[in-house]
């Protein structure tokens, strides 16, 4: 019996990104037992995936050792790295099976920021490049999107919190404001002018992100309910299920959204297509400015490098409110 082991330790957006696989895997190989392995706080993402046998989740502070001799009990015979890590080399020699891995397309990335040469040839998306781990178990992209399924708890917790505020008896638009780092993040004036647009046209505003973008968010004017930092993973992803649209930049919620079929406005700034993690598969329309100075990191940095950010500063509210629109009408 195939025991296949895909291991994925984080982010957000990432962890969503290998489902395409994963979904690939249990339909080309049913009787397998899929394992996934990742970080406890990443686990909600996958925890309801029919397609898996069990989700194994690396515990805070956990020895790299003790969760091999956990793995090695699973007697697998394949091992998909997708992390590409110290810490998933690290389990490659402490789990004996046949192991392979994929391409990071690192001197690529590396050369398109630097010298702004783009030698990455075909595109492929990283949701793709995931296959190529496994590629002696003759599986293939079927177009679809990534899978982000929904425990029954957290879409009943929605529901209420959704009826408590009046946000069930109309379309409502999803808000991210936040990103790990700056040159990602939309400038918070646009972020206020496309929320002031938005209640113009009487559609409803939530708030979306973790415990650090709740500060943000609040900013955001009145009329936008805050549930940055409120809700569980599971949770953000059943109230993006009853969004009409989810307006972010380049984060992981942005791939939740995609995950439950949701429409997606992104917004890209410092990073670009090549790197492969536009939407995926999805509803999706992608704002961006065609400037030579991009890309100029790989996952964003706290400065612009240049010292203007035009990247996202001339992506301008009405643009995006205009898309919006016939969305929550």
């Amino acid at each position: 019996m195939l025991r296949i082991l895909c291991v994925r330790f984080s982010s957000i957006g990432d962890v969503l990104l290998t489902t395409p696989l994963v979904r690939a895997l249990h339909r080309r190989h049913p009787d397998a037992e899929l394992y996934f392995v990742t970080k406890r706080a990443m686990a909600p993402l996958v925890v309801e995936n029919p397609h898996l046998t069990r989700v194994v989740e690396l515990e805070p502070n956990e020895r790299i050792t003790d969760l091999a001799r956990r793995l090695r009990a699973l007697r697998p015979t394949h091992g998909l790295d997708l992390h590409g890590s110290l810490r998933s080399a690290t389990l490659r020699l402490l789990v004996p099976c046949q192991w392979s891995g994929y391409s990071k397309r690192k001197f690529a990335r590396t050369l398109l920021i630097s010298a702004k040469i783009n030698v990455y040839g075909k595109h492929v998306p990283v949701p793709e490049r995931y296959f190529e781990a496994a590629r002696a178990l003759d599986v293939h992209p079927d177009g679809g999107s990534p899978e982000f399924f929904l425990a029954p708890a957290a879409r009943e917790r929605i529901a209420r919190w959704l009826a408590e505020r009046a946000l069930d008896r109309q379309p409502f638009a999803a808000l991210a404001p936040g990103a790990a780092h700056a040159t990602k993040r939309w400038p918070i004036r646009h972020w206020c002018a496309l929320a002031e647009q938005l209640r113009n046209m009487g559609c409803g505003l939530v708030a979306v992100g973790g415990d650090g973008d709740r500060e943000l968010a609040s900013q955001l004017g009145a009329g936008v309910h805050n549930a940055a930092g409120e809700f569980t993973l599971l949770e953000t992803g059943a109230c993006l299920a009853r969004s009409a649209v989810l307006v972010s930049g380049d984060t992981g919620v942005m791939h939740m959204a995609t995950g439950v079929g949701t429409r997606v406005l992104a917004l890209f700034g410092p990073t670009v297509e090549p790197f492969g993690f536009f939407p995926y598969a999805g509803r999706a329309v992608v704002f961006e400015r065609d400037l030579g100075c991009r890309p100029c990191s790989a996952m964003g940095t706290e400065h612009c490098p240049l010292g203007h950010h035009r990247c996202l500063e001339e992506v301008f509210p009405d643009q995006v409110a205009a898309a919006v629109q016939p969305l929550v009408a």
